[in-house]
């Protein structure tokens, strides 16, 4: 069962009649930190989704109204329906007609192909392309008239669908350049961008031609950003917003803002964020692959579990744990995995050994910097690491970097080790495996890359009996996390919550990314 906690102002508001939509009005949205840019194709934050999402339209979206997302519960955006052509290597999408851009201009299928040429090209002029990897396998992307567009792939890949209806695959306008869409993003969605001002506040207003009639409700969203966690808290007890950054609140926190505001309305459910142990293999002594054992075998992944999480928090490999995840590793399974047995005192015995070996000791320690991202979330699991590295004999400094900063420099390499929150925005093998631990993606941070695993990649990919693909993923994930290709430490949990006046937030159980369109959110008031 999916962990809801629900106060008690919602079972009050449950009992009541059935309450008709409101317009206008401006909801107030907490955010925990600067957006690298509003370009959602250039990043690969909910920094940059949540706030801009609803500025844009996908083909196809995961259906709002299903608490999972999953391949089944697809449903038509911008495009009106779709088909399986050429034995499951061409997907064709009837399109939308009568839809405007918000400058004016109209959407066809040519805005379609230059989206994914952009994404695919190696000559793009995107600053940064994190999901190129998704599309290894399409071939190119053709147009039969203004409303009809084909994805040719190279081989059949069901997982296309899936990964076009995340929050990550918005169509943008062929006329509108790379760079305008970082600073002042033009789409057709329920939302027009108004107003960025960095490390203030974000401002979208209700797009009054938007194609699908009678949205938005509301008239406008402000973000304010609150980079201190107390801060944001307070301003919401404060009544000074309407909607916390999604799942920024943590088992600990939310004990105590239940305590302050029983009026809050909130959902603790499992974001597909995970803490995982980055470490750069390109650079000595990490290149050695015992250094690197050793630092796995120095985590108690229970103590962040309880810590963090306080016992909500669970333990997985790269695919998200059932029941909420479709494709984790059953308990019985993960079992069986090295390195998530229940000796934690055997297995740091084992790591200082290892580094004992290698002429490390307490009085002489291997120093290290463990970068992470400047968030709360990120900093708190970064100290909890640290701790569990000195019992192996290495000493690590807390190094926090802003959210540009970080990325920069992970994609760059420029990290020994580092302590990450990884959002996986789309529940599905293709995406996590192609993303993370496919040789020479861009979010591949620790440059594991394994020939023999790749090819598993691909056979899972092409399969279309679901059942026997699970059993393959497992196999894979297993292997990646033995192989210490990106160790993940545990999957992370966290509540959003909202004043009782704010009505149609719809969250889902295995991911946070996918549900900010805002179209069908209104305030009772």
């Amino acid at each position: 069962m999916r962990r809801v906690l629900m106060l008690s102002a919602v079972v009050v508001l449950l009992a009541g009649p059935a309450l008709a939509q409101k317009s206008g009005g401006t909801l107030r949205v907490s955010h925990r930190d600067n957006p690298p840019s509003a370009s959602i194709h250039e990043e690969a934050t909910i920094s940059t989704v949540m706030p801009f999402m609803s500025v844009y339209n996908n083909l196809v979206v995961f259906d709002p109204d299903s608490k999972q997302n999953r391949p089944d519960r697809i449903v038509p955006d911008l495009a009106t329906g779709w088909t399986w052509g050429n034995d499951g290597k061409d997907l064709t999408f009837k399109l939308r007609e009568g839809v405007k851009w918000h400058d004016g201009k109209p959407f066809t299928s040519a805005d379609v192909k230059c989206t994914w040429d952009m994404l695919t090209s190696k000559d793009s002029k995107l600053r940064k392309n994190p999901r190129r990897s998704w599309y290894f396998n399409l071939n190119e992307v053709t147009t039969n008239g203004d409303y009809e567009v084909t994805f040719h792939l190279g081989r059949p890949q069901p997982s296309l669908l899936t990964m076009l209806a995340g929050g990550m695959s918005p169509v943008y306008p062929c006329h509108v350049s790379p760079a305008q869409m970082r600073t002042h993003p033009i789409g057709t969605g329920p939302f027009k961008f108004a107003e960025f001002r960095q490390n203030e506040s974000i401002k979208l207003v209700k797009n009054p031609d938007y194609w699908k009639k009678g949205r938005p409700y509301l008239d406008a969203i402000e973000f304010r950003i609150i980079p201190n966690r107390a801060t944001s808290l307070l301003a919401f007890i404060a009544n000074q917003y309407d909607l916390t950054f999604t799942a920024e609140i943590a088992a600990p926190a939310l004990k105590d803002l239940k305590a302050q505001a029983s009026w809050a309305q909130c959902e603790y459910l499992p974001t597909n964020t995970q803490a995982n142990l980055l470490v750069n293999r390109d650079r000595p002594p990490f290149d050695n692959p015992d250094v690197r054992k050793a630092m796995v075998l120095a985590i108690d992944r229970s103590a962040f579990t309880e810590i963090i999480g306080q016992g909500t928090n669970r333990l997985g490999g790269s695919m998200l744990p059932p029941p909420e995840g479709l494709w984790g590793m059953p308990p019985d399974f993960l079992a069986t995995v090295a390195g998530y047995g229940a000796d934690h005192e055997k297995q740091r015995a084992e790591g200082r050994k290892i580094m004992e070996k290698l002429g490390y000791s307490a009085d002489k320690p291997l120093r290290i910097k463990v970068s992470t991202r400047n968030i709360a979330t990120y900093r708190d699991q970064a100290v909890i690491l640290i701790d569990h590295l000195k019992q192996v004999h290495i000493q690590g400094e807390l190094e926090p970097l802003e959210t540009a900063v970080w990325y920069n420099r992970m994609a760059k390499k420029d990290y020994t080790v580092g302590l990450n929150v990884q959002g996986v925005g789309i529940d599905d093998p293709d995406v996590v495996f192609y993303e993370t631990f496919h040789c020479g993606s861009q979010r591949n941070y620790t440059n594991y890359c394994n020939p023999e695993t790749e090819k598993l990649f691909d056979q899972q990919s092409r399969m279309t009996d679901i059942e026997a693909r699970k059993k393959l993923v497992w196999e894979i994930d297993k292997k990646l996390q033995e192989d210490g290709a990106r160790p993940v430490i545990q999957h992370d949990w966290g509540a959003t919550c909202w004043r009782p006046e704010v009505k149609g937030v719809k969250l889902a159980v295995n991911t946070i990314y996918n549900h900010w369109r805002f179209e069908d959110v209104w305030l009772d008031r």
